[in-house]
């Protein structure tokens, strides 16, 4: 076993749940260690349980969720930005319309017609980010609570003893010869 009491968060299809290492309820979440020796499905209450196991990424999703509630604040001041930015433009053109209307609305076509694919592929992209996230929200590297961390190595060592005593059941060599000698 993993001489790591590392644990990993991952998530199963729907179809592929199986019974709660704990509760025996069916379960899509599943626990593994990051050499894939170990792993067993868990509820995602009892992930959330500190006396079962203890999160070491809460600090990272923090300065996630910190990072992105940013992000949206930058969006929104580029917004807006962008919104007076073409207000200015379009005072410009209107002034400029007056000057050489047929010339100057041509360009402009041109350009307001970039401008709008350009704002089209960044709400695709936009719409994009947000069918990305999971469906369990919260952290995703675990610790198991030590008592619970001494069962699963002591079900690994016991499966291993059974696994050795399937082998030497199955070799010949390992029972004892006959006797060879009279009876006596």
């Amino acid at each position: 076993m993993a001489s790591k009491n590392i644990y990993h968060r991952r998530l199963v299809a729907d179809s592929g749940a199986k019974a709660c290492w704990i509760c025996y309820k069916p379960s899509s979440t599943v626990l593994i260690t990051p050499e894939n020796d170990d792993w067993f499905h868990i509820c995602t209450g009892h992930l959330t349980d500190r006396k079962f196991a203890i999160p070491k990424d809460a600090e990272d999703l923090a300065e996630k969720k910190r990072k992105e509630e940013l992000e949206k604040e930058i969006e929104s001041v580029k917004k807006e930005y962008a919104d007076k930015m073409k207000k200015k433009a379009e005072k410009r053109k209107e002034k400029d319309a007056k000057k050489d209307d047929q010339d100057k609305k041509e360009a402009e076509k041109e350009d307001e017609a970039e401008d709008e694919a350009k704002e089209a592929k960044l709400k695709a992209l936009e719409e994009k980010k947000e069918p990305e996230k999971s469906k369990v929200e919260g952290p995703r590297v675990f610790e198991l609570q030590k008592n619970f961390w001494q069962m699963r190595l002591q079900k690994k060592r016991d499966m291993e003893v059974a696994k050795r005593n399937r082998e030497r059941l199955r070799n010949p060599t390992s029972f004892p010869s006959v006797p060879s000698g009279g009876l006596g």
